[in-house]
């Protein structure tokens, strides 16, 4: 099933999207930190048989503008995906988030219970901290914005996709290039640099405690980004939780089990 994949203007941010709107029930997909909506790409033709699908790439990510006015916090993060909801006429949705995208989509569940029908969190930051405050202070420097594009630039992408995903054989050209090319954007560095600043830490287990939206959790045992026993103290911190982990699979789930993620979310959204 094709998707519409357009541009919208949403809280002053030019925002890339993926969607297919019909009757059925409403998914937002959230990517994380340094992806975009081809995190997405192996589930989002099936997910649409079933659902209406939207897909974004956040402000500072994949297509969407790489704004030096965003505000790049959680609950900046959190209102902009309310926003998009309301763009597209939704009143409550299901959030997947991966990553980084696990931890936004938290967000909007705190902010915006009632927006919020369910939560499915695959391979979801948590308990990280700020950045310390002798960093976000170097941020200022005049040019540090060249030392953050040295720093992401000299990595080797396919190097970093292999410490995402466990089964390697699964990194082809096409990967490399879609999570290669934001990086060369000139503005890119910017992004990261307010995400430095603006971004809270993850949030806390008592903020964790009062979120009693249904969630499902899916997770690869072999995740070296965020490991599994990340996704268990999730799990036993939501009041509402069940965890469910595949092995042999890394970060990247919707890459190496888009199969049992899409049942997994067909059986509970």
């Amino acid at each position: 099933m094709s998707l519409n994949k357009e541009t919208i203007r949403v809280m002053n941010v030019n925002i890339y999207c993926e969607y297919n709107i019909s009757e059925k029930p409403p998914l937002i997909l959230i990517h994380g930190y340094l992806s975009s909506t081809y995190t997405f790409h192996r589930i989002m033709s099936k997910l649409s048989e079933n659902y209406s699908v939207i897909a974004i790439d956040l402000p500072g990510f994949g297509r969407s503008e790489k704004s030096k006015s965003f505000r790049y916090s959680f609950e900046n993060y959190a209102q902009l995906i309310k926003e998009v909801m309301d763009y597209f006429h939704i009143t409550r949705v299901t959030l997947v988030g991966h990553s980084m995208g696990g931890q936004v989509s938290l967000n909007v569940a705190k902010f915006y219970p009632e927006k919020v029908s369910k939560l499915i969190l695959l391979n979801s930051s948590g308990y990280l901290k700020r950045a310390n405050q002798l960093l976000i202070l170097s941020s200022y420097l005049p040019f540090f914005h060249r030392y953050v594009h040295y720093h992401i630039n000299k990595h080797d992408v396919k190097e970093e996709l292999k410490k995402v995903l466990f089964n390697h054989s699964l990194i082809t050209d096409e990967m490399m290039e879609e999570y290669k090319r934001p990086l060369l954007e000139k503005d890119f560095p910017h992004s990261l640099i307010r995400l430095l600043r603006h971004r809270e830490g993850d949030l806390s287990s008592q903020d964790l405690n009062q979120i009693y939206t249904p969630a499902l959790l899916i997770w690869g045992k072999q995740d070296e980004v965020v490991p599994f026993k990340v996704g268990q103290k999730l799990a036993s911190e939501l009041p509402n939780a069940n965890l469910i982990a595949y092995d042999q699979a890394g970060h990247l789930i919707t890459e190496e089990k888009p199969v049992e993620v899409v049942e997994q979310i067909l059986k509970f959204a």
